[in-house]
Formats: C-alpha cells, sequence, structure tokens
C-alpha cells in the first residue's frame, strides 16, 4: 500500500505518521551521586512506624549515595527506596555533597505515615558490603540492569 493510498485510507494528513518510530538513547539524565563505594560509608536506618525498611547510606571520598533495601521489609521497602532515590537525585541536583544530602534526609518528616529516618540511627559501617550484610542482603550480587534514565 502506497503512502497516498494510506493516507486516503485512514484519513492522515501527514506524511509523518507514516515514518517508522525510531527510539534512540539519550546520553545525560539526573545528577546522580555513585551507586557504589568500597570505602566506609556512613548510614541512618528508614522505617514506617515499627517496620525498618532500609538504609540511606553516604560515602563523600567516592561521591556516592544511595538505598539499601531490607528485603524482610517486603515491597514497601523496596517501594520507599524510589522515593529516597528521587530526594537524593534532588540533592545531588542542588550541588550537596553525600554527606550533607544525608544529613538533610535525616531531618526529613514525611507525616505520620510516611517512611522517616529513625532518629538516632546515624552511624558508620565499614563497608557498603557490611551495610548489606546488615540489611540481610548479603546474597552474592547479580549483573545489575542498566539504570533507567529520566524524570520522574
Amino acid at each position: 500500500m502506497s503512502d497516498e493510498q494510506r493516507s486516503r485510507e485512514y484519513g492522515w494528513a501527514s506524511d509523518r505518521l507514516n515514518e517508522d518510530v525510531q527510539f534512540k538513547v539519550a546520553d545525560g539524565g539526573p545528577p546522580e551521586y555513585a551507586r557504589t563505594t568500597s570505602r566506609a560509608v556512613e548510614y541512618v536506618a528508614v522505617a514506617n512506624g515499627e517496620k525498618l525498611l532500609g538504609y540511606l547510606w553516604a560515602c563523600d571520598a567516592d561521591d556516592a549515595a544511595g538505598w539499601q533495601v531490607r528485603p524482610a521489609g517486603g515491597d514497601e521497602a523496596y517501594n520507599a527506596g524510589v522515593l529516597w532515590t528521587l530526594r537524593l537525585r534532588e540533592a545531588k541536583a542542588r550541588g550537596l555533597t553525600p554527606s550533607q544530602a544525608l544529613a538533610e534526609l535525616a531531618d526529613h518528616d514525611g507525616g505520620a505515615d510516611a517512611d522517616r529516618v529513625v532518629p538516632g540511627s546515624r552511624a558508620l559501617a565499614g563497608s557498603r558490603a557490611a551495610l548489606k550484610t546488615l540489611a540481610g542482603d548479603d546474597k552474592p550480587s547479580q549483573p545489575s540492569a542498566p539504570p533507567v534514565r529520566g524524570g520522574r
């Protein structure tokens, strides 16, 4: 079927609608802290009520910060990681160091029903691996998928 026939049959007025869609990966994306480090990390515990969900961690030496899920927290713990990761991205975009972001997020009050940093939980782990063990996520790492880039 020719473009002219297709336009007549479907009523498309623009030839653009007949072109194949091509998806291309674009460089860039939101600023992010590195997600790995082999050095010691500062961390705080995050809970929703009495349920410990995971840990926010930071390492200024490697400009690294992230969310360490606690698998025992279930789906809620994994879902919480999305929100805390977005908050870390916002802090990075404002030029905060990882430890400044951690301090700022430690003061975040998400409201009565939201997850929040456990007061007085700031501590130091010898490595990110030690924090993973603390979280109960010490299974062997599997190759990760490339990060998803984009906004909210």
